[in-house]
């Protein structure tokens, strides 16, 4: 199996049985992960539990299906499509791309993922007539 099949198989599973500490054994004991979009990052085995954690709290339920899977020799990119609830109960759709990096032994050292943020802002209320 590869590399990026073999963590996207993971976070699916995350996702469904939001077990933290088998998922967190992807990742290399000085994983640095990456979010550009906040401006931050995290390290270590802290670091990731708290990265992960995070991601699972914004929602209520959520799923991600691949659709395009490369491994090219340490690296691995992952292009895909989540859906689910926030944790408010909205409804959720973004898409993005996350891109590892692995040791020797398949690990995770480097975890980034760019997505569309657009998906996360609240709507603008609509007015639906006079006084609303």
């Amino acid at each position: 199996m590869s590399r990026a099949q073999s963590f996207a198989d993971a976070l699916v599973r995350l996702e469904g049985d939001r077990d933290l500490d088998a998922f967190l054994a992807v990742f290399a004991d000085e994983v640095l992960l990456v979010r550009p979009e906040q401006g931050g990052q995290e390290r270590g085995a802290d670091g990731a539990r708290r990265f992960w954690q995070a991601y699972l709290d914004l929602f209520d339920g959520i799923g991600s299906t691949f659709h395009r899977l490369v491994d090219a020799e340490a690296v691995s990119e992952l292009e895909w499509v989540s859906e689910g609830r926030l944790a408010s109960g909205r409804p959720i759709r973004y898409a993005g791309v996350s891109l590892l990096e692995h040791d020797r032994e398949g690990k995770v050292t480097r975890f980034a993922t760019y997505y569309d943020t657009a998906a996360f802002t609240t709507p603008a209320a609509t007015a639906t007539g006079p006084g609303h």
